[in-house]
């Protein structure tokens, strides 16, 4: 997928009113704003892509808000980790329950449940939420309202499992490690079927797709939903805990830098200039329209991931030169962690990440071309068409009160050798660095153009595939010496 970005700054509270005098059509306004966001259309988007920088605004128009109030999914943010008064009694109760043992995804999965990254979600779905996701990507809540839930998040058992719970409400859940970690309570065992499930997904059963292969197919044929408690926090001990913050923890630090907007990114690759390009120009803009303190959350994708894509540890250590190099402002940037896995599902899936922020207390979301996308497995193609995940977000039930700020195309420019805004008047003069191409610069030990990345940054990258060829190239010795 290319590391290319668009941006078009779309402001779903501003509504323009244009004043009759004006010498041109759109040469003044006084914006104002709404409760609730409106969907951007074409001229809309024709009107910000082309205009000037706007004068700012008024202090006057701009609403009060603060990131806590951004109200989670459900009205409350769930938090599922027991009291540690209770941590020693529901443990020692957990111990006389049937065991399922849980993959390192699945762990992943508690971990998600368990902080209210899918609030209003207070465990692994039953066959009810589960129909309702698949079929529907939102849950229906008892108050008649809709919330957003586009994957489905669940755990998958096998006969032999199934059959040691026989009738038991209860189970106790194991980690890798063979820790007793959780309480499943109330649970209800319900068919997996998996064709099913892949082809809703996906929109297709090619063979290939990553978290197909890694975790539904040699999964069981049964799923096993209930209500989540949690007997300690989940850690991982592998230096980058701190990066983990629950979204409890991210709404009181944006309160505590009193931000009055909060952009999130997501992203699983490392930050090229084009990126801070695209994250620095969008704070501006919200400044311009009358923001006092935009935040930035940068936040990684820390789950499961594919193969070949650049690991957590390396993504991270290169997301932290960004900010010591001072391509971000550490003032107005967050740096956290999210710890979902990574399905690589399209626009269906892009409605998860952006739902997830929302909880996060985040009220804008940047989304680029083919978010959450891939190749197509076995063909030469890309699986999804690389605009529809930014049109679903505008359309998705359950994401109305969420501003959607699509990228504006960026790429190297030759003559300011820079990453800038492509200007198709002078196409020739750009040049598109795809994420193939900068691995291959990396390994080959070839310099990409002069502010392209960060040097430190790019020094992270460089480091980590000298290591993978060295790897290779002990793993071959090894090899011919057998």
């Amino acid at each position: 997928m290319p590391l290319t970005a668009r941006l078009h700054i779309i402001n779903p509270h501003v509504i323009l009113n244009l004043r009759k005098n004006s010498k041109t059509k759109f040469a003044n306004y006084t914006p104002r704003f709404r409760s609730k966001p409106i969907y951007y259309n074409n001229e809309f988007v024709a009107f910000l892509y082309n205009k000037p920088r706007m004068e700012q605004a008024s202090s006057s128009a701009v609403p009060a808000v603060k990131s806590s109030l951004i109200d989670p999914d459900g009205g409350k943010l769930v938090d599922l980790l027991v009291s540690e008064a209770e941590r020693r009694s529901k443990t020692l109760e957990a111990e006389s329950m049937p065991k399922v043992r849980l993959t390192q995804i699945d762990l992943e999965w508690v971990h998600v449940i368990s902080e209210g990254w899918s609030s209003p979600l207070k465990g692994f779905m039953r066959e009810n939420e589960y129909l309702q996701c698949l079929h529907f990507n939102s849950l229906k809540m008892s108050d008649g309202s809709v919330v957003n839930m586009s994957l489905p998040i669940v755990l998958a058992i096998d006969d032999e499992t199934k059959e040691s719970i026989g009738s038991s409400k209860d189970v106790g859940l194991v980690a890798p490690g063979g820790d007793l970690i959780a309480i499943l309570r109330s649970v209800e065992i319900y068919k997996h079927n998996k064709e099913e499930r892949i082809a809703r997904i996906w929109g297709t059963t090619a063979p290939g797709l990553p978290y197909v292969e890694e975790v539904i197919t040699p999964a069981g044929n049964w799923l096993i939903g209930g209500d989540l408690e949690v007997l300690k926090p989940i850690k991982y001990n592998d230096g980058l805990d701190h990066y983990r913050i629950s979204p409890q923890q991210l709404r009181k630090e944006f309160d505590s830098r009193q931000a009055d907007a909060v952009f999130a990114f997501q992203l699983r690759n490392p930050v090229h200039n084009g990126h801070a390009l695209l994250m620095n120009d969008t704070r501006q803009r919200l400044l311009e329209l009358g923001y006092k303190n935009p935040v930035l959350l940068l936040h990684p994708l820390g789950g499961y991931t594919k193969a070949d894509d650049v690991p957590l540890d390396v993504r991270m250590e290169q997301h932290k030169k960004v900010l010591e190099d001072g391509v971000l402002d550490p003032e107005t940037t967050i740096v956290a962690i999210f710890p979902s896995p990574m399905h690589y599902a399209g626009p269906t899936e892009v409605q998860w990440h952006a739902k997830a922020r929302i909880n996060a207390g985040a009220n804008f979301y940047i989304v680029g071309r083919d978010p959450a996308g891939m190749s197509h497995p076995t063909e030469k193609r890309d699986l999804y068409d690389p605009d529809h995940g930014k049109k679903v977000l505008t359309m998705a039930p359950g994401l109305e009160k969420l501003n959607i700020l699509p990228f504006r195309v960026a790429a190297y420019d030759t003559v300011a050798k820079k990453m800038a805004f492509f200007d198709p008047s002078r196409a020739k003069d750009f040049l598109f660095i795809s994420g193939t191409k900068m691995r291959t610069y990396a390994r080959t030990g070839e310099n990409p153009p002069d502010g392209f990345m960060c040097p430190g940054g790019w020094e992270v990258l460089v480091k980590y595939y000298r290591s993978l060829q060295a790897e290779e190239t002990t793993q071959n010795s090894a090899v011919l010496s057998a």
